[in-house]
């Protein structure tokens, strides 16, 4: 009875098309700071100088920051088709969590572009009894040039029940703000220098619930809905993962940044890809170290093409994710 007089998106009332109203946003100097800062990116590319002015061309945004000036917004996208979320229904509130994303990267976004996204439903699937949702969100700038577009999963039904909080939990205090380094441009890859098998600069970056709040905070376009299972505890042990947990995007901005460490950033704008799936929770008072290897490299026509897997491994030694990624090399 409640479902129905709220009309609830379930998975059953899920059908591919389903599209949501197009947002429009600027990016300044101003949020690809602050985005740097959220995700705990010292990286100075990404930063204001200290006279607060940049050169006439502009700041570039971090790769990973199509998500949050492209959102997702299923919650509209069920709005827009007469239906409630279930993270907004006030009865049967519900969280549909990510589950994977892949992004591929078109052109380089930056300081005073003006990027209009769309985003639709794209498929809906069952595997080994859970369902899934994935979503097509496309980003373009203000010349109509295709910017990025990433093909977000949520988990719409899950069976396996609920994953418990770790008795040995993480004690990491990280600070709220990283304090701002240079671009580490001495190691980077290059086509002839990749190596099947060969490491990759490696990345550790603690969790608190401060940095999980000011994430989740960070929004260019949609409504911030603060009931979640990232920063609203209550409602969070109801849920999959029994707390807080930090989200699949923050985790996406971390391997970004770790990757970054041995591509060079033109290589992810320029038919770079990048595919993480989530594994375990990334809770506040964690440790990820990220340990990446060269799996393959190839040339189709003019492109030197090096594949790359990474791995997000938490002080107890649960694999938190893994990402497969492919990039274009000088």
């Amino acid at each position: 009875m409640l479902e129905d007089k709220e009309k609830l998106w379930l998975y059953d009332m899920v059908e591919p098309g389903q599209a949501g109203e197009p947002t429009v946003v600027q990016l300044t100097a101003e949020n690809i700071t602050e985005y740097a800062r959220v995700t705990q990116n010292p990286d100075t590319r990404y930063q204001l100088p200290p006279g607060g002015e940049t050169d006439p061309v502009g700041l570039v945004a971090m790769p990973t920051m199509v998500l949050s000036y492209a959102p997702l917004l299923r919650e509209d996208i069920a709005q827009a088709n007469g239906f409630v979320a279930q993270e907004a229904s006030p009865t049967h509130r519900r969280q549909t969590p990510f589950a994977k994303c892949e992004i591929r990267w078109h052109r380089v976004a930056q300081e005073f572009d003006i990027i209009t996204a769309t985003r639709r439903v794209l498929e809906k699937y069952e595997r080994r009894g859970s369902k899934f949702v994935t979503f097509r969100v496309e980003a373009t700038n203000q010349r109509g040039e295709s910017v990025a577009d990433y093909d977000y999963t949520c988990i719409f039904d899950y069976v396996q029940g609920r994953k418990e909080v770790p008795q040995e939990q993480g004690s990491a205090n990280p600070a709220s703000r990283p304090e701002e380094s240079p671009h580490p441009t001495g190691r980077l890859l290059t086509y002839d220098t990749a190596e099947e098998g060969a490491q990759l600069a490696t990345l550790a970056l603690s969790e608190s619930q401060d940095i999980i709040n000011a994430k989740d905070a960070f929004r260019l376009a949609g409504e911030h809905n603060p009931v979640n299972i990232h920063t609203d505890e209550e409602f969070a042990r109801q849920n999959i993962f029994s707390g807080t947990v930090s989200s699949g995007p923050a985790a996406m901005a971390y391997v970004d940044q770790m990757l970054a460490r041995s591509i060079p950033l033109r290589s992810f704008y320029l038919a770079g890809r990048l595919l993480l799936r989530a594994i375990e929770p990334f809770r506040a008072g964690d440790t990820v170290t990220w340990q990446g290897e060269i799996t393959g490299k190839r040339v189709e026509g003019d492109k030197k093409i090096v594949e790359f897997r990474v791995r997000g491994t938490n002080q107890r030694e649960d694999l938190v994710n893994l990402s497969d990624a492919a990039f274009v090399l000088p």
